[in-house]
């Protein structure tokens, strides 16, 4: 394999620098993240985006996909790779690792180019605490058609590990924006459609919201949900019932509801 280099030392600077990526201050400081597997490499590939640095185990099968993911690699001037399992496993940290790892650039959104109506729903997110809920939920808007997710205050971060992933590859296909609470009340200002909160508290049906689109769907954190002054810019705030003895559904799962109920509130 022509232009791959051979890493055998736990101890070398990239294998350090890779396994770093583990940690939010590594990922803030180099703005790269880490994802595993070749299916994962391929969802990015497909969108158009190629790997940093590929790192294939040596046990690693030929596939027509490997071989277009070192080609995309080092045609977009990243680095590829060969190395032991033991790597794998102190990079992953799993005893039994994927044979393809890769580091992809992060692709945060400006909250001000976002066009509003080049899709009829999104999904606003306060204060996420859980990567496993924020990544079931780049991957739900990704599902549903959403024009992407911004994330309001001290949210987790949508790229470690944990939180990719979590979305399957959908990182790539789902535009992410940050934002603090004060950035998002000021923007919210000017959104044309509606923006639906979802809070234990509410009295009104999700079902009967009057969506229209584009429609903000606005959900809190997992202990607290939304703050009052996140609630107070939403045109309404509904519940979803809950008809067993759960007092409350886990967050990813209310998006999903909240998502396709705003969806067929405004006919899609």
């Amino acid at each position: 394999m022509g232009g791959v280099r051979e890493i055998t030392s736990l101890s070398n600077d990239t294998v350090k620098a890779v396994r770093a990526l583990h940690m939010r201050k590594a990922r803030n400081e180099t703005g790269l993240f880490l994802s595993e597997g070749l299916k994962f490499v391929g969802e990015a590939l497909d969108l158009g985006h190629a790997p940093r640095t590929l790192l294939v185990g040596k046990d690693a099968r030929p596939h027509p996909l490997l071989d277009r993911a070192r080609t995309a690699t080092l045609d977009a001037g990243g680095e590829v790779l060969l190395v032991t399992h033991d790597i794998l496993e102190k990079i992953s940290r799993k005893d039994n690792p994927q044979t393809v790892l890769a580091t992809f650039a992060q692709q945060y959104r400006p909250l001000a180019s976002i066009d509003p109506v080049s899709a009829p729903c999104w999904i606003g997110l306060e204060q996420v605490r859980d990567p496993g809920n924020l990544g079931a939920i780049v991957r739900t808007a990704d599902a549903a058609g959403c024009g992407g997710v911004v994330l309001i205050g001290e949210c987790c971060d949508p790229y470690s590990v944990e939180a990719v992933r979590a979305t399957m590859g959908s990182i790539f296909a789902v535009a992410i924006a940050r934002a603090s609470l004060d950035e998002f009340l000021a923007w919210r200002t000017g959104w044309p459609g509606s923006v639906v909160g979802a809070r234990l508290q509410a009295s009104e049906d999700y079902r009967k919201a009057g969506y229209r689109a584009p429609v903000m769907v606005l959900m809190g954190n997992e202990q607290a949900g939304l703050t009052a002054e996140a609630a107070a810019a939403c045109d309404v705030n509904v519940k979803i019932p809950m008809r067993g003895r759960a007092d409350s559904l886990n967050l990813s799962v209310a998006t999903g509801i909240m998502v396709y109920a705003a969806l067929e509130g405004v006919g899609v």
